[in-house]
């Protein structure tokens, strides 16, 4: 008989890697989907305010994002284990767990939002110009957050339970409902920004009904209401794997916000404006999700192989899929830099038109950013390796190091002394930074690893 009898223990680690991280890199990306349609068709009907008012809204989505990784990634992590170890009724509880936890958080960020929409889109630096644009989206497209925790977190789970296309399919049909809604609703009904948030709630809307569906017919073993329960050992557990990827995401918020404020702040006393900058920035922020989404997919997709494997202690196979997910992603990070580096204007002119300051901010800010991008190829990478193998403290160092660490610093002290130029070079400053520090915990992991095998 095979390893423990599931195909993660001893099938090729390549096949493995693209059966379950392709799906999981197309589900992110339909997910960046929404906002990157929102943010084409925006950009396109209602203009470059339109675009920064997207933009300074996109924290809550991010926020949004971490809570459902905090629980999605913390259930999934100990679900694989758990059947990893042959501890079937531990798996269960915290499957149950889990799917009840999603909802709670749901409901908590819907409610959270709707109650201090304007005190977030001060916080997240709306000019004046901008707020009119960005209350009218986050009003609306607050109702949709329930929706896109609990799909973001439970697909996840689908993915562990050994079902990634269907997990995949749930993203593609609510966001190809979601471009076509835009259409319809902006081009047809003139409805302008409040018509992309309407689309974007729907689509959302469908993708959740698809994904709740999945747990009556859970592979593993049947999902009963009495699983239902909020068990604090389960909690605890749950947060304790999940909250590595939770801190990532909330430093990806908080470099947002705090990158929103700053291009305002040196924007405003420069030849751009305030303006120009935060729409720019909206600009990027969306085209940079899809390499991000490409690498933490490829990452979310390794976590059942890793899980797996590390609970059936066989560490040579452990090894070898983060080395193999790190060529993969590297690979694509060189298709990104080449895009990046010389076309530049042909990217930023999808997102709509703008004066030849604009076109001229967009362009240095791809080009100087986004310039060490091999970084996005490692990092979340090595993150999901240290949690999906139950390395906490690892996960979190990682998470925390580049947002909070490292650029959020940089992004204050090098506009001091070389302005708004100064905020695109911290960019590639922290990525080097990071990167080296992700390389050698992981090559000191395997080492360790090494020494178990021996």
């Amino acid at each position: 008989m095979k390893n423990n009898e599931n195909p993660l223990g001893y099938a090729p680690i390549s096949g493995l890697i693209l059966k379950f991280a392709l799906p999981s890199i197309l589900s992110l990306l339909v997910t960046s989907a929404y906002n990157i349609t929102d943010q084409i068709f925006i950009g396109n009907v209602v203009g470059m305010l339109g675009n920064a008012a997207t933009n300074v809204a996109f924290p809550v989505v991010t926020l949004t994002g971490a809570l459902a990784q905090l629980a999605g990634i913390g259930t999934a992590a100990n679900f694989n284990l758990g059947m990893g170890a042959k501890k079937e009724e531990e798996a269960k509880s915290y499957i149950g767990t889990g799917l009840l936890l999603s909802g709670i958080l749901g409901v908590l960020i819907v409610a959270f939002t709707l109650i201090f929409s304007k005190q977030i889109l001060i916080i997240c630096g709306a000019t004046e110009a901008v707020m009119p644009f960005a209350s009218s989206y986050l009003n609306i497209t607050a109702w949709g957050l329930f929706f896109l925790l609990f799909t973001t977190a439970v697909s996840n789970i689908i993915r562990s339970d050994g079902s990634p296309t269907y997990s995949m399919l749930c993203n593609i049909i609510g966001a190809l409902l979601n471009i076509f809604l835009d259409y319809l609703l902006m081009f047809v009904f003139n409805m302008g920004i409040e018509g992309a948030a309407i689309a974007t709630v729907i689509g959302q809307a469908v993708s959740f009904v698809l994904s709740f569906v999945y747990f009556f017919r859970f592979k593993a073993f049947k999902i009963t209401l009495s699983m239902l329960n909020l068990k604090l050992k389960q909690v605890i557990g749950i947060l304790s794997l999940g909250v590595a990827n939770f801190i990532n995401l909330a430093m990806i918020m908080l470099l947002n916000i705090v990158l929103n404020n700053v291009l305002k702040y040196y924007g405003k006393d420069s030849i751009y404006g305030a303006d120009i900058p935060l729409a720019v920035s909206g600009v990027v922020s969306k085209i940079s999700s899809i390499l991000i989404a490409i690498s933490v997919g490829l990452a979310q997709g390794c976590q059942p192989i890793l899980g797996f494997n590390m609970g059936a202690k066989n560490y040579k196979r452990v090894r070898e899929t983060f080395i193999k997910a790190v060529i993969v992603s590297l690979s694509i990070s060189i298709f990104f830099f080449i895009a990046f580096q010389f076309y530049p204007d042909n990217i930023i002119l999808i997102f709509g038109s703008g004066d030849n300051l604009y076109i001229e901010f967009a362009r240095k800010y791809l080009r100087i950013f986004l310039f060490f991008i091999f970084g996005f190829a490692i990092q979340p990478l090595a993150v999901n390796y240290f949690t999906a193998t139950g390395n906490v403290f690892s996960g979190i160092v990682l998470s925390t190091a580049r947002q909070g660490l490292v650029l959020i610093p940089f992004l204050i002290i090098f506009p001091m002394f070389w302005g708004l130029d100064g905020i695109l070079y911290a960019g590639p400053a922290s990525d080097i930074i990071t990167t080296s520090l992700a390389v050698i915990m992981v090559i000191t992991n395997f080492a360790k690893l090494r020494k178990k095998t021996e």
